[in-house]
């Protein structure tokens, strides 16, 4: 397999595996019961904080220490803060009736989902723009393993984004739509990434911050409370408790 065939497989491959996750929802035909969806809200919450944590603001600090030293939480502190604030403030832009509030959710969601999914795209971008200037297969063969452990990671992540909207649209279809639909920014991003690396990695630990913002404030604002509203148990709590556990582990054993 030659190298550009290496770099096309990696950067599908990211695209691909939010797609199969957001293809789950097929199997849930009717309505699923109000525990069952207040664990999915829990989980999807669980694995939007863990990715948050390992995917974004822990490689944020990781990026920033060459340039800010002992600030180098500064641009994870800062982005994090203006995640929330975007999210705040797109709400505030949009009508209060009934309906459009319930699509305010699904527009969170799928923002927090979308916007996270950039740096990654950037991320495989730049490893394999490196791998380009360098002409060595191993390297190639580094950058597509970086690769194909983002894009297990995005698997839970389609899922996560999916179920909650298949649940509120009442639409198999549409939440596969939407799920999909957020993870397109990632190889649109990683071709970015691949010829502009000198250019924007300096931004990288900013957008991930940024990122992380959001999809905090929307498990806290929506994913959390909404999982409580459904049942009275703590089985959403339970859902948040092993979301975070299964993408804690494919972070860290995936790197």
């Amino acid at each position: 397999m030659n190298h550009l065939w290496i770099t096309v497989l990696g950067f599908s491959f990211i695209f691909l595996a939010t797609a199969l996750g957001a293809a789950v929802v097929f199997f849930f035909k009717g309505e699923i019961s109000p525990k069952i969806n207040a664990f999915f809200l829990g989980l999807a919450s669980g694995v939007m904080i863990a990715a948050s944590v390992w995917s974004l603001l822990l490689p944020a600090i990781e990026q920033s220490q060459t340039l800010f030293g002992a600030l180098a939480f500064l641009p994870a502190v800062i982005g994090l803060f203006l995640g929330g604030v975007f999210l705040v403030l797109l709400d505030r832009v949009k009508p209060k009736n009934r309906e459009s509030v319930r699509m305010q959710k699904h527009t969170r969601l799928f923002l927090a989902v979308t916007l996270h999914n950039i740096p990654e795209g950037l991320a495989v971008g730049f490893a394999f723009g490196a791998a380009a200037v360098l002409g060595e297969t191993a390297a190639y063969l580094s950058a597509l393993g970086l690769a194909i452990g983002i894009g297990i990671q995005n698997f839970p992540e389609g899922l996560a984004i999916a179920l909650p909207i298949k649940t509120a649209l009442n639409s198999r279809k549409r939440a596969f739509l939407w799920g999909t639909a957020s993870g397109l920014p990632e190889p649109v991003f990683a071709v970015l990434g691949y010829f502009l690396a000198s250019w924007l990695q300096i931004l990288q630990p900013w957008l991930l911050a940024f990122s992380a913002g959001a999809m905090l404030f929307v498990a806290a604002e929506d994913l959390i409370p909404d999982s409580k509203m459904q049942s009275d148990s703590c089985v959403g709590a339970w859902g948040v408790l092993l979301g975070f556990i299964l993408m804690m582990a494919l972070d860290v054993a995936l790197g």
